[in-house]
């Protein structure tokens, strides 16, 4: 079972965390899994990963509650979850330089264009937040099956000086699917990924 509790609540909302805050061991890679949902991914990327940490961020309360019985369930030691609103915690709670992948699955297309500005692949505060908080080298991997939100969110980050657009082939490394992922290839849909470096 973990040695520590799987639903992490930072002491202050207010300041930049250290890592060791969030896991004690600096040294490891840390990766955040950006509106973890049900917690499938975070979980089985967790369980495949045995030497890097996870901490999964989610808004729904009852949501964080069912992925922290999950971790506890799975007796991980390298998996959390903290509930909060994702663009705040990459712009302003995440630790600088201390995330080694970020990834964001399947978000809310918000396609209505009255909230186009809601999503959170074209708002700055994540925008700058994920170049700061990324280590050098550090990637943000992006998967949609949203196609208009795909174009929108790719040429917005193509744009930005920081990253470096990188090749995505299906089989190049272990990547798990997310419980909407799985809904919608069972519906026929196809999905969209892309993948950039921090320069």
């Amino acid at each position: 079972m973990p040695t520590f509790e799987p639903v992490f609540i930072p002491d202050d909302y207010f300041r930049e965390l250290r890592k060791e805050e969030i896991f004690a061991d600096p040294a490891r890679p840390l990766e955040i899994d950006m509106g973890c949902g049900d917690g499938s991914f975070l979980i089985a990327m967790a369980e495949q990963h045995p030497d890097r940490d996870f901490l999964g961020v989610e808004r729904l309360a009852g949501r964080v509650a069912k992925v922290a019985k999950k971790i506890a369930a799975a007796g991980l030691g390298n998996a959390r979850v903290l509930r909060l609103e994702s663009a705040y915690t990459v712009g302003w709670l995440l630790p600088t330089g201390r995330v080694s992948r970020l990834h964001l699955l399947c978000p809310d297309p918000w396609p209505k264009k009255k909230h186009h500005a809601r999503r959170i692949m074209v708002i700055e505060e994540f925008q700058n937040g994920l170049l700061r908080v990324l280590q050098p080298q550090g990637e943000f991997l992006f998967k949609t099956d949203d196609a208009p939100y795909f174009e929108v969110g790719t040429e917005a980050w193509d744009a930005l000086p920081g990253f470096e657009r990188l090749e995505w082939p299906v089989e190049a490394f272990y990547y798990a699917q997310t419980d909407f992922e799985r809904q919608w290839l069972r519906q026929g849909k196809s999905m969209n990924r892309a993948r950039w470096r921090k320069r």
